[in-house]
């Protein structure tokens, strides 16, 4: 006689299982259905209600991921490069959703370049996740905004144009969360999304999520073997929310093994590197370094909590817009006539 254990639970009782989806439609071994995975594991482990998340996104092969996963939050798929614009009217119209955006590198750096630059000024509190893969997957292969010079085709032509980091656009204009990535890293990322899904502001996370049927070739610099053999992670993650802070305290090159509050143990292990993502300038310096090494820089980029979001520079309700009745949400004709003497 056997008996069949329950599916283990997370905080508010759910399992991994209630945060899945469709299945996905995506070629085999597609980077994006990695980072889908994580996106699953991340909102699991954080705890979020399925319910409460708004999933966003453009158009593109990583536009089409959202309906991977979490099948009982709400979605909406924007026209091309206009999500942003979506994601900030959603986060006006009920400030206590969890935004979550995923879009491509072209839907992001190519048509929604504009919109990309103007969710971070605004500071709207969501994670903007951008599955980048520096082609244009949908339509065969072309080289995308983000594609480094000298990359090259299944064809053999090489990209003669400069690529756009966004990473760096986005610390330069002042995110207050920077994140670069790699979807064959599932540690690394799921450590990122749990800690940008706790940011309050514009999260940004690039995912170098290669293109196995159009730009895992050699000599594409996008590829898994290109990516794993020029990855440079910037330090060891780890999150832990939602329970007292565990601290600790040691040594640069040394070990140390840490007792979390389910009684498991960590292992943390303390680079040399005195990398300090609270550093904007350094940040800006060091991604720039990286590039010209032909380098992926990956992990906490840069981070500044003093930012405040836009829901609250607007001053946005706390209750929804939709629940809200007629006489909180409609001027009095007194108030019209007003605005009407004014313009006499």
């Amino acid at each position: 006689m056997t008996s069949t254990l329950p599916p283990k639970t997370n905080r508010i009782g759910l399992t991994l299982a209630d945060y899945k989806g469709s299945p996905s439609t995506l070629c085999d071994g597609c980077g994006h259905d990695a980072i889908t995975a994580q996106i699953m594991k991340a909102c699991y482990e954080v705890g979020i209600n399925p319910h409460m998340v708004a999933k966003l996104s453009g158009i593109g092969c990583s536009s089409k991921t959202p309906a991977y996963f979490l099948s009982s939050a709400h979605g909406f798929n924007s026209v091309h490069g206009r999500m942003p614009s979506v994601a900030t009217g959603a986060s006006l119209a009920n400030k206590q959703l969890h935004l979550l955006a995923v879009s491509g590198d072209g839907d992001t750096a190519s048509i929604g370049l504009g919109q990309f630059c103007h969710i971070v000024r605004r500071n709207v509190p969501m994670v903007y996740v951008v599955e980048n893969n520096g082609v244009y997957g949908l339509t065969k292969g072309q080289f995308s905004a983000t594609s480094e010079k000298g990359a090259k085709l299944k064809t053999g032509v090489q990209n003669p144009l400069q690529s756009i980091d966004l990473c760096s656009l986005a610390i330069e204009l002042g995110c207050g969360f920077v994140a670069r990535s790699f979807a064959g890293d599932p540690k690394q990322l799921v450590a990122l999304l749990k800690a940008a899904m706790s940011h309050n502001g514009t999260a940004i996370i690039d995912v170098v999520s290669p293109c196995v049927t159009f730009n895992n070739h050699e000599g594409a610099t996008r590829s898994y073997k290109y990516a794993k053999e020029h990855e440079e992670p910037l330090h060891e993650l780890g999150f832990v929310g939602f329970y007292e802070q565990i601290t600790v305290d040691y040594e640069p090159g040394s070990v140390q093994e840490v007792a979390m509050h389910d009684g498991s143990k960590i292992t943390l292990r303390k680079t040399e590197h005195d990398y300090d993502p609270r550093d904007r300038a350094k940040a800006i310096a060091t991604v720039h370094k990286a590039n010209q090494d032909r380098h992926f820089l990956t992990g906490l980029l840069y981070v500044d909590e003093s930012n405040t979001p836009f829901t609250e520079v607007v001053n946005v309700v706390d209750q929804p817009l939709a629940t809200l009745p007629q006489d909180r949400v409609r001027p009095p004709k007194s108030a019209l006539d007003e605005i009407m003497k004014t313009l006499m």
